[in-house]
């Protein structure tokens, strides 16, 4: 994979995402307790031996590049190896980045400086496994001049993706932006073919088409035009990916050990996390026995970047309290939770802790999503929630719990998630 350059798009608003990206761009959007979005793209870089990379910031972009900085500094330039953030500079005009495509077109000086035989091109805000060495294998075979990479979705949802018709061998022939009313696969009129918003390109076709044309994005200007002169090809990729890793199992006897799996759900597994319901859903397949998602694989690990907290703990262990009041133990169930919490007396369930996170005496957190710096008190009820960092919740708030009252403080998703900003429960906040 040494002829290969990764382009990774990560300037987006993420406005379907507010308010937890009022600060924030959507790659930087923290997941499952101790990552960022971002972390997702890079480590399926990283673990498919992609060693030269390009990251394209626009939108507020100063904690991701913090965090790309902080834990992303292990290339070696001797060795030809990097992770070079390319922001707007307007090298190329005085507009910022424009699109996907324009944002590589402003960078061009960087794609015929490395004359990489072929140019990978990513989103930074989605969630998968997924080996792009099988890709460019399937692009060679195939003698494509581009391929795609394509998923089954459903109908419902599919006017929010690129849509791509295909014929018995993958050849795209047909190609729609988010259509209002998509086209659907021939013998599965409830499903379609969407983009994943992964592209290959030989470099050569590349540098001609952004030379030659003002296209401002991949999906909806470029792609639909070059389906007809190029051979375009589609990777059907819950067909074709197949992530082999060893993970951590427990057997009936409790006894733990690693199992090696190919094929799993993991390498079906893709969300475009552009929603707070989607963004919920995504963390909450990372709990239980057995994780839609799995973060806990030994062969294809999802690096970040590691902050110096102390292990978590839990405390309190005590039978019925004062005054009849419920039991006070400290204690997590099928949940991740992260360096530097303490469960004091609290149960958790179901739910996503990121560092640094309180839950004191007799409080109740179900289903929910805490970000960091968050302390939750005494006789709390969170359920089905997103916290974004720095709140103090005050003792016998409950959220999550009559729609009706959370919706004249917070937004409700039409899932009925409620999301409280950062810093609502502050005393920076003159209303705390």
């Amino acid at each position: 994979m040494r002829d290969v350059l990764t382009g990774i798009m990560a300037g987006g608003k993420g406005p379907r995402l507010m308010p937890l990206t009022k600060d924030r761009s959507k790659p930087a959007v923290p997941f499952g307790g101790i990552y960022r979005l971002i972390d997702i793209p890079l480590s399926n870089c990283i673990n498919s031996q992609l060693y030269k990379m390009l990251v394209f910031p626009q939108y507020k972009s100063q904690s991701m590049v913090d965090h790309l900085e902080e834990g992303w500094n292990i290339f070696s330039g001797d060795l030809g190896h990097y992770l070079r953030i390319a922001a707007p500079q307007q090298r190329t005009g005085e507009e910022w980045y424009r699109g996907t495509a324009d944002c590589v077109r402003q960078n061009i000086y960087l794609l015929e400086r490395e004359r990489p035989r072929f140019v990978l091109i990513l989103s930074g805000d989605h969630v998968y496994k997924m080996d792009y060495v099988a890709f460019r294998q399937y692009h060679e075979e195939n003698n494509a001049d581009v391929t795609v990479g394509l998923l089954e979705v459903d109908r419902a949802h599919a006017s929010e993706f690129g849509i791509a018709a295909v014929d018995n061998d993958f050849r795209i022939h047909a190609w729609e932006e988010k259509p209002k009313e998509p086209r659907t696969i021939p013998d599965d009129p409830a499903r379609c073919l969407a983009s994943m918003g992964i592209y290959l390109f030989r470099t050569d076709l590349l540098l001609d088409l952004l030379r030659r044309s003002n296209d401002d994005d991949f999906g909806r200007d470029i792609i639909p035009k070059l389906i007809e002169p190029y051979r375009v090809m589609a990777y059907p990729y819950r067909r074709l990916n197949r992530i082999q890793d060893y993970i951590h199992m427990v057997d009936g006897e409790g006894a733990r050990h690693l199992k090696l799996v190919d094929g799993t759900r993991d390498s079906q597994y893709w969300r475009d996390v552009g929603t707070l319901d989607a963004y919920w859903n995504a963390n909450m397949d990372l709990t239980g026995v057995d994780p839609f998602f799995n973060l806990y694989g030994t062969q294809w690990p999802i690096r970040t970047f590691q902050r110096q907290y102390p292990p978590a703990k839990f405390v309190f262990n005590q039978g019925q309290g004062p005054n009849g009041s419920p039991p006070r133990i400290g204690m997590a169930m099928d949940s991740t939770v992260s360096s530097g919490c303490i469960i004091s007396g609290g149960v958790v369930r179901s739910s996503v802790l990121s560092y640094n996170v309180m839950v004191r005496s007799w409080a109740e957190v179900d289903e929910s999503v805490i970000m960091d710096d968050v302390e939750v008190g005494r006789y709390c009820r969170i359920k089905k929630a997103i916290i974004d960092k720095h709140n103090i919740i005050p003792p016998h708030t409950k959220i999550g719990i009559d729609p009706q009252e959370d919706r004249k403080r917070f937004h409700v998703t039409p899932r009925g998630i409620v999301v409280v900003p950062k810093k609502y429960f502050h005393p920076d906040n003159p209303e705390y």
